[in-house]
């Protein structure tokens, strides 16, 4: 059944479209004449989550089943949400207006540690038990998957099962598998035996957890024979032959990435030590130009946006870039619109590139150096030098363009404070070369934007055992970096170093971190990854109240500790990433894949030679 109403209601909130559905090519289906209803649910605002291409995908291929009907849901603002509970009206679907706790399943995206909180406030507003012990036989099955799932301890209390990898395959498998429980009669607990013997699924509950007393882990052992004893993440072999979305929904309102998008290739050649998804994305599998031109021209003709672009983790390393591009320009020059190429690296940047694929409509350009000296670089193994910035820099203001945004990074692994005073050094340096060009069109004033995170050590990365900076370290260098730039032509900006510290407890806790998720949400934390919305006391507070101290999540971790994340398989081998932890120490870096293989183990993923750069 439907929310009744519902007009009222939102005619007394902001940004009424992110609830009300009607999109442009979002679907319609009749739910009395399917099987399974699925609620894809984003755990942040409307406006974040319709820029997600993963769940673009996702809501595509559930949808072409002909049993299932995937509708979409998000995380409500404040003003909504209050709205909500004065009225008692559940959290619902975007299609039908559906509450979520009538679907069959509730499938999260977790893209963001930060995003947490919100999980725990969308159940409790759907009306779902918080922990899934507690869930009976008529509640929706939570599952989640996405990059942080990589690490399900955090949430292993709250969410059912996970899957690990990538979901265009597995999603299928997993209804087929609800279909034959549910003619079967089975108990609940019956389908999740049932689904943790498909490869790429982690049912928590299987599991059971043992500590040392010192806190740290001694096991993580199967209860039950259907349990596996390690999760191998899943894979798409051949990209050209997983199905791609040629309708995406257009909303009705601005999102963060109002564009259509095209995904290039998956994985990263560079080896970024710093870098989870360069690592859990492993290997590099790439998409043909023909299959790129036709998915660009059905998302043309099906959606009216004026922009496209390019997704990859680095889209210049795709090693058929300027015949997509030749192929691409012919269609979007006719059609009016323009090209996006995030994710370009300083030392392959090509001008020639940029202006022809900008044509349309010029957009911004961001480098990301990450670190302010070469010493630094070599220690996270980005592998490029001052001068190609500069080089990339002086090529982009002669070509037109004033302003460039540089990212990097503080609190990484083995910094100093001149590390840091590089950055400043680097940025003034950039400032310079647009002044010191005969090229540059001086009457345009250049502008130069800095933005610092704090960095994070994440699971599966060679800094997975890396100690993290504290606030007030954090703090501390945010503030000296900001002394050392004294140019006006230069703008800072840098993340708040208490969300930093937070994520980097969740992203590398276990899962006695889901009684402090609950406590906190009982004092009303949601919406962390917004400023606006964060309130670092209650979480404080949660932590002293479930005598959990943040300072064990941010240590160092030796070599030999059992990791709560070691229950997962992505390929890529434990003495892979400690030798490259121990290469970080010495500032010794190692080639990209296509220069030299460093037999990372991912290889042994690849089911297919084509366009898999283990292979080339």
């Amino acid at each position: 059944m439907s929310i009744k109403n519902l007009d009222k209601l939102l005619s007394r909130v902001q940004k009424a479209t992110h609830y009300s559905g009607g999109e442009l090519n979002s679907v319609i289906k009749n739910p009395d004449e399917v099987e399974i209803r699925y609620a894809f649910a984003f755990p942040d605002t409307y406006e974040v989550g319709m820029s997600h291409l993963g769940m673009k995908i996702l809501y595509h291929i559930l949808n072409m089943r002909q049993d299932t009907y995937c509708e979409r849901v998000f995380a409500p603002w404040i003003d909504m949400e209050e709205e909500m509970r004065k009225e008692g009206v559940p959290l619902f679907s975007n299609e039908t207006h559906t509450p979520v706790r009538e679907f069959d399943f509730l499938g999260i995206t977790l893209q963001y540690e930060m995003c947490y909180s919100n999980i725990l406030n969308m159940l409790e507003l759907s009306g779902i038990p918080l922990r899934s012990v507690d869930r009976g036989e008529d509640d929706p099955f939570v599952n989640a998957g996405g990059p942080c799932a990589y690490n399900p301890e955090p949430l292993a209390d709250i969410v059912d099962f996970f899957t690990m990898g990538e979901g265009e395959e597995v999603i299928g498998e997993l209804m087929d598998a609800f279909k034959e429980w549910k003619k079967s009669g089975g108990r609940r607990i019956d389908y999740l035996k049932r689904i943790a013997q498909i490869e790429g699924i982690y049912v928590p509950c299987l599991y059971d957890v043992e500590y040392n007393e010192d806190n740290t882990i001694r096991s993580i052992t199967p209860n039950c024979p259907e349990a596996k004893p390690r999760i191998k993440k899943r894979i798409i072999s051949d990209l050209d032959k997983v199905v791609f979305p040629d309708k995406f929904i257009v909303p009705f309102c601005d999102i963060v990435h109002d564009r259509s998008n095209i995904e290039v290739f998956r994985g990263c050649i560079r080896g970024c030590r710093f870098c989870q998804a360069g690592m859990i994305y492993r290997p590099v599998r790439e998409k043909s130009p023909d299959t790129l031109l036709m998915d660009a021209c059905a998302l043309i003709n099906s959606t009216g946006y004026e922009e496209m672009g390019l997704s990859s983790l680095s889209t210049s390393d795709y090693t058929r870039l300027e015949e997509l591009t030749d192929k691409l320009l012919e269609l979007t020059e006719k059609e009016k619109v323009s090209l996006s190429l995030p994710s370009l690296r300083v030392d392959n940047f090509s001008l020639d590139l940029m202006q022809r694929v900008q044509k349309v409509r010029k957009s911004g350009l961001t480098f990301a150096p990450e670190a302010g000296s070469q010493r630094m670089r070599d220690v996270i193994n980005k592998n490029v030098e001052e001068k190609d910035l500069i080089k990339s820099a002086t090529l982009a203001f002669e070509g037109g363009w004033s302003n460039v945004k540089l990212y990097f990074m503080i609190g990484l692994p083995y910094e100093e404070y001149d590390d840091i005073a590089g950055i400043a050094r680097l940025a003034e340096k950039v400032v310079d070369c647009y002044y010191q060009s005969d090229k540059t069109n001086k009457r345009r004033p250049v502008s130069v934007h800095l933005s610092v995170a704090g960095f994070v050590p994440k699971p599966f990365t060679p800094f997975q055992w890396a100690a993290q900076n504290t606030m007030e370290e954090l703090s501390e260098k945010q503030q000296f970096l900001k002394n050392e730039i004294r140019n006006r032509k230069i703008r800072y900006n840098y993340h708040q170093s208490d969300i930093s510290v937070l994520e980097g407890v969740f992203a590398r806790g276990d899962r006695r971190l889901g009684e402090v998720l609950i406590r906190a949400h009982e004092k009303g934390c949601k919406l962390d990854g917004w400023n606006e919305c964060f309130n670092l006391d209650a979480w404080k507070q949660a932590f002293d109240e479930c005598n959990i101290d943040m300072a064990f999540y941010t240590r160092a971790r030796e070599y030999d500790e059992i990791l709560p994340w070691d229950i997962v398989d992505i390929g890529v081998s434990r003495e892979f990433m400690i030798s490259e932890n121990e290469k970080a120490k010495k500032a010794a870096t190692t080639p990209n894949c296509r220069e030299k293989c460093s037999g990372c183990g991912a290889a042994a993923l690849c089911k297919t030679k084509e366009r898999c750069v283990c292979f080339e």
